[in-house]
């Protein structure tokens, strides 16, 4: 009995609260989708697939489907990698040294994307040198006029075409097989 004394009140507080509203059933429509449709120009909507962002009309890009991003990464493949992180669209080596590097010197890459677009100004790239003495205190330079910058650059887009263009291969290929089963 006392649950159905508090499930009576709750009602009544809920309705002077002014969430229960009255409508009038004549100016509702009987047809659900005249409803649904009336609800959404109103703001009044909930999905299950609009938690989490989901559902929305995003529009996702993988870093295999961008042909500089997998560019870089071949050509930066003798390195290590610090952060690789495709949404931030940066590529960051670690300190390399090699047989070719003086000791006690080092270098680390770090590739910026600017555009997805496949261009000349498409990624800005710098290059860190670390010099360090005998008793090893060391010293991080940017080097700012650089033969390597450019090589890097170059390679990265002359790749990054031949990906592009083997994609566009293979879909051509993919759409003439479609078109083929279609006839």
């Amino acid at each position: 009995m006392k649950i159905f004394i508090i499930f009576i009140l709750s009602l009544f507080l809920l309705n002077s609260c002014g969430i229960y509203k009255k409508t009038d059933a004549r100016q509702v429509s009987p047809n659900a989708t005249d409803r649904v449709k009336k609800n959404m120009e109103e703001g009044k909507t909930f999905r299950l697939s609009n938690i989490g962002g989901g559902g929305g009309g995003t529009n996702f890009e993988f870093a295999s489907s961008n042909p500089i991003w997998r560019a870089s990464l071949d050509v930066l493949d003798f390195a290590p990698l610090v952060n690789a992180n495709y949404s931030g669209g940066i590529i960051i080596t670690d300190w390399i040294t090699g047989n070719e590097v003086a000791s006690g010197e080092a270098y680390k890459i770090t590739i910026k994307f600017l555009t997805n677009e496949i261009r000349s100004d498409a990624l800005k790239i710098s290059i860190h040198e670390k010099s360090c003495n005998i008793n090893n205190q060391c010293k991080i330079s940017e080097i700012e006029n650089s033969n390597i910058k450019q090589e890097l650059s170059k390679k990265i887009l002359r790749i990054a075409t031949l990906y592009e263009n083997e994609d566009l291969e293979k879909i051509k290929e993919e759409v003439g097989e479609y078109r083929s089963t279609e006839d």
